[in-house]
């Protein structure tokens, strides 16, 4: 848009000069000035309103920071849960004090209540189980207690997965607001989308389950964008304390920490449990044989388990009773900065239907630490458990210490490894960078498909080719399958577009990131900008000027080109031509991505030289680009990209050799 008026005001110049020349000799001097683009030129990639507002009230910057005036608010929560299997229901109650740390005068507070999707006529993106959605039995604010009202007045308003509390009386800046709500709901065999559920009569996973505080932040205030059974969320951080009830037997484990394991479990079982925890080695707590004999008995035929988790954007639940509970710890580095190692807790539940499984607290394990050291960021909670949940779910689904993944049977024991990879590296992004997956699932999931791949890389690097890594995306790329990465997750088009444009495309475009900047500058400015948002929520916009902030380079060209278009890339060597002590080596560039040449050129003598093309010239229109090289020895190949940073759609074009 800025190239557009600038031509025009240089086209304004010219006709007022038009009363001292010829228009002919204008027009002349128009051609010789203006070369007529050969190809689509991007744009200058621009903050929108609702960002720069918040640059201006100084909790953002342009150059990827927060603000000097940054603030989130925060939650506290106390949950009390009581499952019931026999009739698959579950009824909570929960207390919620919500602090405004925002400048803004709250006057109410949003909140979801995600079963509603299951309900009959609500919105959603695909069909799912009736179950009849939340019942809400009270609603309290203030100790006042609230009714449906249907205008502003103190009360409640139920609209779809959302719930609009009114309160009593204005939330002002630095205040707290407590909230009851008491509530139920029958649990969906494999709900929300198959990210939580039960499974055959063994077998529960609970998430998406309570009354959650939507987010309230400095760019767009509140975010009510329903749930649909589509993209998933968007949460501030909150402490929560959570109880939760269940018959005897019932083996829990919960998001944060187990604060009652002897308690809960028989003497040799918790023994085990304790032991776990100070051993790499992994140990089985609960085998098949223990069935049966796993928890204290009680005269009411129930046990009571609690947890504790602080600065988490959620919690989950599990509840077992046939499944094998294998545990260990693993390294996670120095959260506490006293020069000693710390340790989190892993767990992996699972049964014997799913015998992959047996490496799934190893998998776990290793996950946890190979990505505490990628990122650069210790993992900062006690535990992390891995739940086989087939019957539920296919793929996995995480939450802040948990995660639900299917049983894999019959597939390579690797894609069992590359699923957990993937739901623990959530563990960094959304759950501790905690961005807006329900508008821009790309910036958590295609992050963490890139995560996932170097935790691949380190425990199978045999196996690690970046051209598999782009594969998903190439499929089909350019085609009319293809969606804008930066297209609201819930709005692409049927078919592969959201899952191209969420998961591989956005990983593979952090690959050619690599390529552009240097895996050195990449790493630095990727682990600075997990540092800068950690336990905050950033925008597209702080990612992108995080990165041209710590490379020092105006990458527009390249965001424009890659996460708001569906250009592509296709380079070819149109032409090698000898000289008798140099070659000009001349590049075409058939699609409409602008990306650097990386040449490798291997000469008769067998001595090579890589050389790179910058984005000069197809920044300025043009289709055809070359390079002089100088050397005694005649060459004998140029290979284009032979490290394989960049998604070329077409590689069979990218080499060139002499003719013997």
């Amino acid at each position: 848009m800025k190239v557009f008026n600038q031509l025009l005001l240089l086209g304004g110049i010219f006709m007022f000069a038009a009363c001292s020349a010829s228009q002919t000799a204008i027009q002349n001097d128009v051609k010789e000035v203006f070369i007529e683009p050969e190809r689509p030129v991007p744009n200058p990639v621009e903050e929108p309103a609702s960002v720069l507002r918040a640059i201006e009230r100084g909790t953002r910057t342009f150059e990827g920071k927060p603000g000097v005036n940054y603030w989130t608010n925060y939650t506290d929560y106390e949950l009390n849960a009581l499952l019931s299997p026999q009739d698959t229901m579950l009824y909570g109650n929960a207390t919620i004090t919500y602090t405004n740390n925002s400048p803004d005068t709250l006057r109410f507070i949003l909140l979801e209540l995600a079963q509603n999707v299951h309900k009959e006529g609500m919105p959603r993106k695909e069909q799912v189980e009736i179950t009849g959605g939340v019942s809400l039995d009270k609603v309290s604010a203030e100790g006042m207690e609230l009714k449906v009202v249907n205008r502003m007045q103190p009360g409640y308003v139920v609209d779809g997965t959302n719930m609009i509390v009114i309160l009593p009386s204005p939330l002002m800046p630095g205040e707290s607001s407590v909230m009851e709500i008491d509530w139920n709901f029958k649990i969906p065999q494999s709900g929300a989308s198959g990210r939580m559920g039960y499974s055959r009569d063994n077998l529960f996973y609970i998430g998406y389950w309570y009354p959650h505080v939507r987010t309230y932040d400095d760019v767009e205030g509140w975010f009510g964008d329903p749930f649909v059974a589509g993209a998933e969320f968007y949460h501030g951080f909150g402490d929560y304390d959570l109880t939760i009830t269940a018959p005897e037997e019932w083996l829990v484990m919960g998001t944060g920490e187990f604060l009652n394991p002897e308690e809960a479990l028989e003497d040799e079982i918790a023994a085990r449990y304790m032991k776990a925890g100070n051993t790499d080695e992994v140990v089985t707590v609960v085998s098949e044989n223990d069935f049966g004999n796993v928890t204290r008995s009680t005269e009411d035929g129930t046990m009571t388990w609690r947890f504790r988790a602080e600065n988490v954007r959620d919690v989950a639940f599990s509840a077992t009773k046939e499944s094998q509970w294998d545990a260990s710890r693993t390294p996670v580095g120095d959260l506490n900065n006293d020069g000693q190692m710390d340790y989190s807790r892993i767990n992996a539940f699972w049964r014997d239907s799913a015998p992959l499984w047996k490496d799934g607290a190893r998998y776990t394990q290793h996950a946890i630490k190979a990505l505490s050291e990628y990122t650069d960021f210790s993992y900062p909670w006690p535990h992390m458990t891995s739940v086989e949940g087939a019957g539920i779910i296919g793929g996995g689904m995480e939450f802040p210490m948990m995660t639900v993944i299917g049983g894999y049977n019959g597939r390579p024991t690797q894609a069992l490894y590359d699923v957990i990879a993937h739901e623990l590296a959530h563990m960094w992004i959304p759950m501790i960078v905690s961005n807006n997956e329900r508008r821009r699932a790309w910036m958590d999931e295609g992050s963490t498909t890139f995560h996932e791949a170097q935790a691949r890389k380190d425990i199978f690097p045999e196996n690690f080719n970046r051209l598999n890594e782009f594969a998903g995306y190439l499929q089909i790329a350019g085609s009319e399958f293809e969606g804008e990465i930066m297209r609201r997750s819930d709005y692409h088009y049927p078919g592969p577009a959201y899952g191209v444009a969420s998961y591989p495309k956005p990983a593979t475009i952090l690959f050619a990131l690599e390529g552009v900047l240097g895996e050195e500058t990449f790493y630095e400015a990727w682990t600075e900008y997990i540092d800068r948002w950690a336990y905050k929520h950033p925008t597209p916009y702080d990612m992108f000027n995080t990165f041209e902030d710590v490379s020092g380079k105006d990458l527009n060209w390249f965001w424009r080109t890659w996460y708001f278009e569906t250009w592509v890339l296709d380079q070819t060597i149109a032409d090698v031509v000898q000289g008798e002590n140099s070659a000009v080596i001349t590049i075409m560039d058939i699609g409409d991505a602008p990306m650097p040449v990386l040449l490798r050129i291997t000469f008769e003598d067998g001595t090579t030289e890589d050389r790179r093309i910058e984005v000069t010239d197809w920044l300025r229109g043009l289709r055809e680009t070359s390079i002089e090289i100088e050397s005694s020895s005649p060459v004998q190949r140029v290979e284009i990209d032979p490290d394989n940073y960049f998604p070329d759609v077409n590689r069979t074009n990218n080499v060139w050799e002499a003719l013997n």
